[in-house]
């Protein structure tokens, strides 16, 4: 008599379907796997017991002697109870088997995992063949082929493969090209060398959302018409301009005094010239600020705080930086008093401030709550 064995070594029949196991009998057998079908179309398991019977049916044509259908089940988890599971299966099944004849065994598995029990089956009944079923659709050329396809159908993920292969492909036509036009071929590599690595830290690191973020932010701000669009160039060029300003007054600084000058004298240098056009960039954009703020109807008056404390710390800092300068012709160096004098009205014009658009706001009150 043959025995044809459907192994399922994880019961996906059992757990997903909760049909009792073993199940003998080609009708048994087949209702088994249309609920298993029903319940989980891609278990490879549905496919185990087809095949069975298909192998069942063959088998019953071609050969003289019974034949009989059976699957049996492991458990999930444990391989060693898995394979002892299906053991005690196979046992129950040779027991009911009303038959006089020896028993010989066909195994039909979907893997080589359910094929590990072969053993523990050996050790019960003869095996005559063991069939692995592997679906068409399942096969690694062709799974492979609409893996690609799949993956290139997608428009992120085609950027993140193809952009850099494109980058790498166009190496040697770029440097062919540059030769022509007397370009070292060094160049070129270099060139396309950083556009690689740039974009690939630009994907590495996610910042085409930031990226997008920041391009819609400046789209609102341009159809919206806020004037801190404008205020921020303007005080973008200012502290270009204060820069410049700084490095010129470290320079004459430098050229004014024996020696090289100390850290502190560098510092204060640059300070000394920069500072009135970097408080001019604080004030333009705080206006700014504040105005858009009016005209969204979300202005209060200790917004106004923010030009007055950008000037009183200008103030501060100029005095200081003026104060440590040594004496050098054509530099404003400051005394102690003055320095004192620029303490002091640093300091009332902030606390005036505060406390004036503190009272306007108590006694004239906007309203609005801020952002």
């Amino acid at each position: 008599m043959l025995l044809v064995l459907c192994v399922d070594l994880d019961d996906d029949l059992g757990r997903k379907t909760g049909v009792e196991t073993p199940v003998v009998g080609r009708d048994a057998v087949r209702d088994a796997a249309v609920d298993l079908a029903t319940t989980d179309p891609e278990d490879s398991d549905v496919n185990v017991m087809f095949q069975g019977l298909h192998v069942l049916d063959d088998l019953r044509r071609e050969e003289s002697e019974e034949v009989e259908v059976a699957a049996v089940t492991g458990v999930q988890g444990s391989e060693v109870r898995a394979t002892r599971a299906v053991g005690e299966e196979v046992d129950r099944v040779l027991a009911g088997l009303s038959t006089g004849e020896s028993v010989r065994a066909v195994v039909i598995t979907d893997g080589a995992q359910d094929e590990s029990v072969l053993p523990v089956i050996r050790s019960r009944v003869p095996i005559d063949s063991v069939r692995r079923v592997v679906v068409r659709q399942a096969q690694n050329l062709e799974s492979m082929y609409y893996t690609m396809k799949q993956v290139l159908a997608d428009p992120e993920t085609r950027g993140t493969l193809l952009v850099p292969l494109g980058i790498l492909l166009l190496i040697y036509p770029f440097v062919t090209i540059a030769t022509f036009f007397d370009v070292p071929g060094a160049a070129v590599l270099g060139l396309i060398s950083a556009l690689l690595g740039l974009y690939t830290l630009f994907r590495g690191l996610g910042l085409e959302s930031t990226v997008d973020e920041v391009a819609d932010r400046v789209r609102n701000v341009l159809y919206a018409g806020r004037v801190t669009i404008i205020t921020y160039v303007v005080a973008a060029a200012l502290l270009v301009v204060g820069g410049a300003e700084g490095v010129s007054t470290l320079r004459t600084v430098e050229t004014g005094i024996a020696g090289p000058p100390s850290a502190m004298t560098v510092l204060a240098a640059l300070v000394n010239g920069a500072i009135q056009w970097f408080a001019a960039a604080g004030i333009t954009s705080s206006l700014g600020q504040v105005t858009d703020e009016y005209l969204a109807d979300r202005f209060k008056w200790r917004y106004l705080n923010a030009p007055f404390y950008v000037a009183a710390i200008a103030v501060v800092l100029y005095a200081v930086s003026g104060f440590l300068l040594p004496p050098i012709e054509g530099m404003t160096t400051l005394t102690l008093t003055d320095l004192a004098i620029a303490l002091v009205v640093g300091t009332l014009l902030g606390v005036l401030s505060t406390l004036t658009f503190a009272v306007a706001e108590s006694r004239y009150p906007t309203g609005a709550d801020p952002a």
